[in-house]
């Protein structure tokens, strides 16, 4: 007899890479709220060297179940488990798909590391790459593989451009040049802004929600 038993859909897995300190942790602790507030059923998973820095951090935030927060240690370069051997991270994901299967969406954090950072195809299904402004505005101009490449590039910090001296218009405007006018979306992860149009990104490309 054939079972007519509802396959599972497996969760859209969807990166968020960087430098160190450009406001990834920052970035995933605001589209937590956000998406729970959409019904979006959701888990994390945070990548760091030889710690769990960062999973720790959100599972004390109050925002999510921690039991849905995952910790991978790389234990060596960091895009080394996100783009050469993604296993750990595939690995992490799976389990938790495993121990709640209504998840729709898993962000993955990779742990902080430079601009030739990316991920793995067979790990995401989407990623976002997140600078700020206080690395400099010549960023986009050095054009990183992981600027370049991602579905999203994030400029973080845009309250702090007057302060550093950066002309964000200029910033914004060679970031769209050097991605070929591929989305680029301007955030202040710390003041809430831009994260309605990271949300609404997500929900159109990933999640397929008109």
């Amino acid at each position: 007899m054939t079972s007519t038993a509802p396959q599972r859909v497996a969760a859209a897995r969807v990166g968020i890479g960087g430098p160190v300190g450009s406001g990834k942790t920052a970035l995933v602790e605001r589209l937590i709220p956000a998406l729970q507030a959409r019904g979006i059923d959701l888990a994390v998973i945070t990548n760091d060297l030889v710690t769990a820095e960062d999973a720790e951090r959100i599972r004390r935030s109050g925002l999510i179940d921690p039991a849905r927060v995952s910790a991978v240690e790389a234990g060596a370069c960091p895009h080394t488990v996100i783009r050469e051997d993604p296993t750990l991270n595939i690995e992490a994901a799976d389990a938790l798909e495993r121990q709640f299967p209504g998840v729709e969406l898993i962000l993955i954090e990779s742990g902080g590391d430079n601009l030739a950072s990316t991920f793995s195809r067979d790990l995401t299904d989407f990623w976002l790459f997140v600078i700020d402004v206080a690395g400099g505005d010549d960023i986009p101009r050095k054009r990183g593989p992981g600027p370049i490449r991602c579905d999203v590039l994030i400029i973080n910090k845009t309250d702090l451009a007057p302060h550093v001296g950066v002309d964000l218009a200029r910033m914004h405007a060679e970031a769209l040049t050097v991605r070929g006018n591929r989305p680029v979306l301007l955030t202040n992860c710390r003041g809430g802004e831009g994260i309605e149009a990271v949300i609404a990104m997500i929900e159109k490309d990933v999640l397929f929600r008109a």
